[in-house]
């Protein structure tokens, strides 16, 4: 009986019973799971977060991000309080991930159809919409206003701008922002069918976006465009550089990657 008893301290079944609340984070980590793996909901970012969410949950584990002594070097973080804090507090915490994402982001990026079309640089502003219309109602209900620029960002739709933005203004508020964020996007394809029955018609749904180009060519044709997609990373950059300082670690990087990718190295 004595082993028994050892043997069932050793699991986390009694960390459970004694706060039976951990089953509701499991239980909504198996069904983002299931949106990510079966439905095939952005499983690049769902997945990760459902199962990151589940071993975050279960006691002793050591995978739930806690608030220690940030004067810890990081060898002490990662011997007494584990993985995951390690990764948070070098990474995430320091501010270093977001850029690098950035970086990758960057080099993944086609600006073509945009320079071919200056007007669908609309379409992407349509986001500060969101960013503005978030900022104030945090305001209103309460929030400082350097928490409210932080919550603000998750309208424009990007998760590494809000990490970023969130280390700098609200740290305190990284933890709840970058799931929102990240699981606010990933479950966009949930959000636009919804979307789409409010705003468009048949018709419009059976248009072939790749034919628009060749369909309403530009009545100013570009006549050397890839040398337009070189010279706008380096234009981007400077000008950023020029009025906006403190962007320079993500847009700096985000061009970057982009520079990297349109010369061919």
């Amino acid at each position: 009986m004595e082993l028994l008893e050892k043997l069932y301290q050793m699991t986390a079944i009694q960390d459970i019973v004694d706060a039976p609340q951990i089953l509701l984070m499991i239980f909504i980590a198996f069904f983002l799971l299931y949106l990510g793996i079966k439905k095939q909901y952005e499983p690049l970012l769902l997945v990760p977060i459902a199962f990151g969410m589940l071993i975050a949950n279960f006691p002793g584990g050591q995978m739930g991000v806690e608030k220690i002594d940030e004067n810890l070097t990081l060898y002490q973080i990662a011997r007494d309080h584990g993985i995951m804090n390690f990764v948070y507090y070098s990474l995430i915490k320091t501010g270093f991930l977001p850029p690098i994402i950035f970086l990758g982001v960057g080099a993944l990026t086609d600006f073509g159809p945009m320079l071919r079309n200056l007007r669908l640089a609309f379409f992407g502003a349509a986001a500060q919409i969101g960013i503005f219309t978030v900022l104030i109602s945090a305001v209103a209900i309460g929030f400082t206003l350097k928490e409210s620029a932080a919550l603000g960002i998750i309208g424009g739709a990007d998760g590494p701008t809000a990490i970023y933005t969130t280390i700098k203004l609200a740290p305190h508020l990284l933890g709840p922002i970058a799931i929102a964020a990240y699981s606010y996007m990933a479950l966009v394809p949930v959000i636009i069918p919804f979307v789409v029955r409010l705003t468009t018609n048949n018709k419009e749904l059976l248009i072939n976006m790749k034919q628009q180009d060749k369909l309403y060519p530009s009545k100013r044709p570009i006549k050397d465009l890839q040398t337009l997609k070189i010279l706008f990373p380096i234009g981007v950059g400077t000008i950023v550089a020029l009025l906006v300082p403190s962007s320079v670690p993500l847009i700096g990087l985000l061009m970057f990657g982009n520079l990297v990718k349109e010369i061919g190295v």
